[in-house]
């Protein structure tokens, strides 16, 4: 079983790796598999006092309460440390949830936020959905949430996260697996912000890197008055590049690392540009080659012979 910090590891892994929401969502659903279920949780580290707070809550019924002792080995009196517990595995804690919980958090670590305090909370609240119907109408590829609906009490009694091809990830007892065909499963319901699935960031750039998204981040370093020199917005992450990058960096209060992760692109790209004020410099007494060497270091520049 994972740990939370070896999964928190992961999910930086992979969201500057580029992958899609959908992508981490799924990743992330199955990197969680065992991690406890507590009722009332919304992804806490498993710790005792954590556990304790959520037993003492008034609207826990006696049997989750008792699930909530049972599986810590402090609690029942079995341990005195959380050494050797199944929920501390290599010195550090997992996570805890319930299901609308579990759903919650997953979606958080891409940005998504559910509102709604339970399972038929969250379902009502259309401001959460792109898209809703029976679970037979469930696209097969997309990612979504998963309900059981009651029709004695007309809530939903539990939810789930569908990863794809009809197989479910929820916290029942634990993180664990099912599917859409299991008794119980009547709805779905789309996130908003997962549809036109795109990558949570972009994938880190560096000196040596080539391509469209080093090209879009030299166009902003350019917008924001850094100097590129000569070649400008090329696609080529060279030295001005890593340059204007630590300058940025340095100025906006990042690691000065000349490298372009995760905070550094939040930060580009909710930086305003500054405003363009243009100038005429005039050098005289230059020779014609003079004039094309010093054009040639600042792009948009052009030369006028005297007289002209």
């Amino acid at each position: 079983m994972n740990n939370m910090v070896e999964v928190a590891g992961m999910i930086r892994g992979w969201k500057e790796a580029g992958k899609t929401k959908s992508e981490i969502v799924i990743l992330t659903a199955k990197a969680t598999m065992g991690w406890p279920y507590v009722w009332g949780a919304i992804g806490d580290e498993d710790t005792v006092e954590r556990r304790e707070y959520y037993m003492n809550r008034s609207a826990i019924g006696e049997s989750d309460k008792e699930l909530i002792r049972k599986r810590c080995q402090q609690l029942n009196g079995s341990a005195d440390s959380c050494t050797g517990c199944t929920y501390f595995p290599g010195g550090f804690h997992t996570r805890m949830f319930d299901c609308r919980g579990f759903t919650r958090w997953l979606l958080a670590q891409v940005g998504i936020s559910l509102q709604g305090a339970g399972a038929t909370s969250q379902w009502n609240d259309n401001s959460n959905w792109s898209e809703k119907g029976e679970i037979s109408a469930l696209p097969p590829g997309n990612v979504a949430c998963v309900f059981k609906h009651i029709a004695s009490t007309g809530k939903m009694d539990h939810t789930g996260m569908h990863i794809g091809n009809g197989v479910i990830i929820h916290c029942s007892g634990e993180v664990r697996t099912g599917k859409t065909t299991d008794k119980g499963w009547t709805h779905y319901a789309i996130p908003k912000g997962m549809d036109g699935d795109v990558p949570v960031w972009r994938p880190t750039i560096r000196r040596g890197s080539t391509g469209d998204d080093v090209k879009y981040c030299q166009e902003i370093l350019i917008g924001l008055g850094y100097n590129l020199g000569s070649y400008g917005a090329d696609g080529k992450f060279g030295a001005k590049t890593e340059a204007a990058v630590r300058a940025f960096q340095k100025a906006n209060g990042l690691g000065v690392d000349g490298i372009v992760g995760p905070m550094t692109w939040e930060k580009l790209e909710n930086v305003s540009p500054q405003p363009t004020t243009l100038y005429t410099v005039t050098v005289p007494h230059l020779t014609e080659a003079q004039a094309d060497a010093l054009t040639a270091t600042y792009p948009g520049a052009s030369k006028k012979a005297e007289g002209e």
